[in-house]
């Protein structure tokens, strides 16, 4: 397709496509001529996961840029590669808490993990965002939710092997990498859209007459 079919295919403006060749966040396409260049479904892919790393999970372009690299290492390890796109897709945290509570949430976390037999790299940057949320509770007063934290490492268990187990359909590398990328993208609106009706559900059932 040319790049006006390409455009209409994923609802990506002309102008924006050109931006994201130029940035080099989508590759080129075949040359047909001097100024006509072909694009094909690898294209429409991109074009897509781009889209929701940028509209969607406001993800800044040279990030976005940083996490397609990764997801174009065909040379490491499978899980290497989506590691790093998770890495570069987590936000890294400032430290807010007090080191009394960080150290109380560290341990807390530690043991979570070393229960459920998870295999997570020290270094991780949702380690010390979970570390940093839970410190965060503590120092507001929040220490009832925080005894939920077992459970909850449980529940994102269960679904994370689900939306693992569904991507595990794709028939290549590549498609397999990008859709847990993109289900990690918007899984999460998923998940906090699911959990806030619930809690508006409850919240009636439980607290509407007071």
């Amino acid at each position: 397709m040319r790049i006006g079919e390409l455009s209409r295919a994923t609802g990506v403006p002309v102008p924006t496509i050109k931006y994201y060749l130029r940035e080099g966040l989508l590759p080129q396409g075949e040359l047909t001529s001097p100024n006509q260049a072909s694009y094909g479904e690898p294209h429409v892919r991109r074009l897509r996961l781009i889209r929701a790393l940028v509209e969607i999970a406001q993800v800044p372009v040279a990030q976005v840029k940083e996490i397609l690299e990764s997801l174009d290492s065909d040379a490491v390890p499978l899980h290497e590669q989506i590691g790093r796109a998770h890495r570069a897709l987590t936000p890294r945290r400032k430290p807010t808490a007090s080191d009394e509570a960080r150290e109380a949430a560290a341990a807390q976390v530690t043991g979570v993990i070393s229960s459920r037999g998870w295999s997570v790299e020290p270094e991780a940057p949702a380690l010390t965002t979970l570390i940093e949320t839970v410190a965060a509770l503590r120092t507001l007063g929040q220490d009832n939710l925080v005894t939920f934290l077992d459970a909850y490492a449980e529940a994102v268990e269960r679904f994370t092997e689900l939306e693992i187990e569904a991507v595990s359909t794709n028939p290549t590398r590549d498609q397999l990498a990008e859709s847990v990328v993109i289900g990690t993208i918007l899984g999460e609106t998923l998940i906090s859209s699911l959990r806030l009706l619930a809690q508006e559900s409850i919240s009636a059932n439980r607290w509407k007459k007071l």
